[in-house]
């Protein structure tokens, strides 16, 4: 079966509506399916019904009722129930923030001697650390196609792409081996961070402060859209490519992870509940604003792939007025 994926989709006069996506052309999930959810969201909260309908559905669709994907406005495929995001888990891009923003304990040592320091201290990590999670809000989530404002009193606006989890299936206490049973579907995420923002002087003691960096209306941008599980047989041999104005930032592997996507199910459904239609963010690999000593500005585009996943982001940024 050609790859197909699953978005939210609109033409003038016409209310968003769920659709199949495939090889540039869309059809509403209403031609698709005899009793279709009015919403994608509906379709993830109900997946294990859903998943296999339009699995079999799309082995012979109807050959009437596509459009091409041009025609089309794109919006946010849905809103997640619950999204997580997964700090500090590429080795990569962790070990060029050690080398430029330094670390306690490196302060005297050269940037080839913090180059080696945090190589080392990651793969240390690898083998016996526990991965690190934060939990984002509804306010700060965006479509892929909407413009991104970027806040007056922001100096440090970051792109971070990357590739994010759907939850299809309720999750708790689950095994590493059978993590990866509980995913609907994969999609494009854009964990935009205000650097200047991540540490606080003030309390040190308190850690980074997740909630000022990383929470601004539009900041955790996620689609076009949603790619099913079942054509993504290695969510770790995914590539994704960010690109600014044209000019490539970030081009690097899912094999640059630290903790796996299974390995990150298996940790926070340890801790807490997963449900249907849950987003996790994996993390942002290397080549970020900050490496290239290059923030966001005023007038800015990005463009976001994962190659393996079906879409691409365009998010134009504006600064706000």
């Amino acid at each position: 079966m050609m790859i197909y994926a699953l978005g939210t989709l609109s033409r003038s006069g016409i209310e968003p509506f769920p659709a199949v996506v495939q090889d540039g052309m869309v059809l509403p999930l209403g031609l698709l399916l005899e009793e279709a959810p009015a919403s994608l969201g509906a379709v993830f909260a109900d997946w294990q019904r859903f998943g296999p309908e339009i699995d079999s559905a799309m082995a012979s669709p109807p050959s009437s009722g596509w459009r091409p994907e041009a025609d089309f406005a794109i919006h946010l495929p849905f809103m997640p129930g619950q999204l997580f995001g997964a700090g500090a888990n590429y080795r990569k891009h962790v070990i060029d923030i050690i080398v430029i923003k330094g670390t306690p304990g490196t302060e005297d040592l050269s940037p080839d001697e913090r180059r080696a320091w945090g190589a080392k201290f990651m793969d240390k990590r690898a083998a016996t650390g526990l991965p690190f999670i934060w939990v984002g809000l509804h306010s700060a989530i965006a479509g892929s196609h909407d413009t991104l404002i970027l806040p007056r009193d922001v100096s440090q606006p970051d792109w971070e792409l990357e590739l994010a989890v759907v939850i299809g299936k309720a999750a708790r206490r689950v095994p590493l081996d059978r993590a990866l049973e509980h995913v609907a579907g994969y999609t494009i995420a854009n964990d935009i961070t205000a650097r200047e923002l991540v540490d606080r002087p003030d309390v040190p003691q308190m850690g980074m402060d997740w909630m000022r960096c990383k929470s601004a209306p539009g900041f955790n941008i996620l689609g076009p859209y949603v790619t099913p599980a079942r054509f993504v047989p290695d969510p770790q041999k995914l590539h994704i490519d960010l690109r600014v104005n044209g000019q490539v930032m970030q081009d690097e592997g899912t094999d640059d992870m630290i903790f796996c996507v299974a390995r990150l199910i298996e940790f926070i459904s340890h801790h807490t509940q997963l449900n249907p239609g849950d987003v996790i963010m994996t993390g942002s690999p290397s080549g970020n604003g900050i490496h290239h000593g290059r923030m966001l500005r005023d007038g800015d585009v990005m463009t976001g792939e994962i190659v393996g996943l079906v879409g691409r982001q365009v998010t134009p940024c504006k600064e706000e007025g």
